[in-house]
């Protein structure tokens, strides 16, 4: 095992996000501004595209990260048949559930039941279709529909908070199934599907348009929360939810639609692209 995969075992994963939340909450102007110019200057932070381009304007680093695009920055307006990619960020992985195992990484996978924490749920998932989206630093924040649903129930699942780096993808077994993350899951014209929001190191914390923040706290079991009968339906593209920091979504389809071709690792994708489609 490498020297970074081992730290990655041995950090106080927890404790250290913690204290990142509230660091990155904290609104004195000198810390705010500096952790904000290290972000723009180090990752080339394109803030052209948002309501507010001033980086310094904002009143602490995670509304900084969080940002909200301006009117048109994305545009939503695809083929009804269309699956639209939830998030701005690179592709980790996309592609079949091949009986019931999804790929992370060249020589790793996990199972869609280990993903959802529960293996009834994953049934209608065991030979469908997954994408794996990784959000870096300098990217959009807040994840979108990738489809019309209305919210069944939500899970938040407790694990560790490993980086999700693609040095971690491929080096740690079965990583995005052993993370702290809230599982969405929605019914849909064409079918059930899910959205996992998965959490990592330093960047752990998320948030819900429909409860707010979910996690933190972190959770020492799984936490279901049954949302049927609520009403709770978000059109394609509307937000979903976002990131305090950014981290990995990772949808889940049943058999049926097709993926883009184009979507292979590391390729760049933005919020809203029609990334596969419906027959």
């Amino acid at each position: 095992m490498s020297f970074s995969l081992l730290v990655q075992h041995l950090l106080p994963h927890r404790l250290l996000s913690r204290l990142v939340y509230w660091a990155t909450r904290w609104e004195l102007a000198p810390w705010k501004d500096f952790l904000i110019g290290q972000i723009t200057r180090r990752y080339a932070v394109d803030m052209s595209e948002t309501e507010q381009p001033d980086p310094f304007a904002y009143p602490h680093f995670n509304a900084f990260f969080t940002r909200a695009l301006k009117a048109g920055a994305r545009s939503f307006d695809a083929p009804a048949d269309a699956l639209l990619c939830p998030a701005d960020g690179r592709v980790s992985q996309a592609g079949l559930i091949a009986d019931g195992r999804i790929l992370q990484a060249k020589g790793q996978s996990y199972t869609a039941g280990e993903l959802l924490g529960d293996e009834l749920s994953a049934a209608p998932y065991r030979d469908g279709r997954f994408a794996t989206v990784y959000l870096a630093p300098r990217d959009y924040h807040r994840v979108h529909m990738p489809l019309s649903g209305t919210l069944r129930e939500t899970v938040h699942v407790p694990g560790r908070l490993f980086s999700v780096a693609p040095f971690a993808v491929a080096g740690i077994p079965r990583l995005f199934a052993r993370n702290e993350r809230l599982v969405c899951h929605f019914d849909g014209d064409k079918g059930p599907f899910v959205v996992v929001l998965v959490g990592a190191m330093l960047v752990s914390s998320v948030t819900t348009v429909w409860n707010g923040l979910e996690i933190p706290p972190y959770a020492s079991r799984p936490i279901r929360r049954d949302w049927r009968g609520r009403g709770l339906h978000l059109p394609r593209g509307a937000e979903l939810g976002r990131f305090n920091m950014g981290s990995t979504v990772i949808v889940l389809l049943p058999p049926g639609p097709a993926l883009d071709a184009g979507l292979q690792p590391l390729v760049a994708v933005r919020v809203g692209q029609p990334i596969g489609r419906f027959d």
